[in-house]
């Protein structure tokens, strides 16, 4: 995929944090970009990148059919899913419904599209004995969004005879525009507190979204791709920045970056963490839009580590972040406090 071979690519999820990325650097590139959106999503960011934008619903095989028609791509690009929802349904119909049907409608193309699908470290599970996640691990969610995103995944494997199709499993993404890391850095930016799970020593794994965008073109353009056998790990990429800092240590790391001295550590009680989580999935409800606090994501803080190893894409792809973690988490701060969010 490169300026002097455009490409047409089919973005979904393009509206979002990271899929506005994304479209920012397949425009870069010179590439035919066609979105496949909601009526109801904030599109004049995407309408100023002068993309073509489809109208459709991601869980509609037919409608994806029709964007396929319109937009003639080689390439889909597929990120449209749920990282939070107020029904355990939601999460399967689009993370595993979805799914399903942007793959069933490659498939049903004569000259199929390379698909790449964004799925989520959640699918693969917490660290086992004490060791980063790698491609051919046995997957092991232990949250509702982890095992749609896993069925999402198994979903995709049934076209993988007619269809070439790939997975990356990002862990936590940051950057620019994110409200979900934005929702720890708020704290320590306005009263130096960082609200720690349990003891803090479980330790993460993160990736910036610029770092996560060049990694799936990396994908698309030529990644490994999922086989009709369904050996473990095969068509699937980890990427994550090289630091796995603990919860404790990532909230010190965000402090400097914000450049302040450091920030107060306090430690939140495994019961009293789990109490916060309904409360969120209550205020959830009354308010019809689910927040970043609530049970489901509170069963991942306390599940232990999250971290992954990412030496498939450095070795097969030459993949490798572009900058140092702490780089990334200033210029984050950074662009949070210009944009006035913090």
């Amino acid at each position: 995929m490169t300026a002097r071979a455009p490409q047409s690519v089919l973005v979904t999820g393009a509206s979002g944090f990271i899929g506005r990325h994304l479209v920012q650097r397949l425009v870069e590139r010179g590439c035919r970009v066609s979105c496949l959106v909601r009526a109801t999503s904030c599109l004049d960011e995407l309408r100023s990148a002068g993309v073509q934008l489809i109208t459709g619903d991601v869980t509609d095989r037919a409608g994806i059919g029709r964007a396929l028609d319109v937009s003639q791509a080689g390439i889909v690009l597929h990120l449209a899913g749920l990282v939070k929802a107020l029904r355990t349904d939601d999460f399967a119909r689009v993370n595993t419904g979805g799914v399903d049907a942007v793959a069933g409608a490659c498939a049903d193309r004569a000259a199929p599209p390379v698909l790449v699908a964004v799925s989520s470290l959640a699918a693969a599970g917490p660290c086992v004995a004490g060791r980063p996640r790698v491609e051919g691990d046995s997957p092991t969610p232990v949250s509702a969004y982890g095992r749609s995103k896993l069925a999402g995944e198994r979903a995709a494997a049934k076209y993988a005879a007619g269809v070439s199709i790939s997975i990356v499993r990002p862990p936590i993404v940051f950057g620019p525009g994110d409200r979900g890391v934005l929702e720890i850095f708020r704290p320590i930016a306005r009263w130096g507190i960082h609200v720690v799970p349990g003891r803090g020593e479980y330790r993460f794994s993160l990736i910036h979204v610029v770092d996560l965008v060049e990694g799936l073109l990396l994908v698309a353009e030529k990644g490994e791709r999922l086989d009709r056998s369904g050996s473990p790990g095969q068509g699937v990429y980890f990427m994550a920045a090289e630091d796995e800092p603990t919860y404790t240590e990532l909230g010190q790391a965000m402090a400097t970056a914000l450049e302040k001295r450091r920030a107060t550590v306090v430690h939140m009680p495994r019961p009293l963490m789990r109490l916060f989580g309904f409360c969120g999935d209550a205020m959830g409800r009354i308010r019809q839009q689910p927040g970043w606090v609530n049970s489901d994501k509170t069963v991942e803080a306390l599940a232990g580590s999250w971290t992954c190893s990412s030496v498939k894409a450095r070795t097969q792809l030459g993949w490798a972040p572009a900058a140092a973690l702490a780089e990334r988490l200033r210029e984050t701060a950074q662009w949070y406090r210009q944009a006035g969010w913090l």
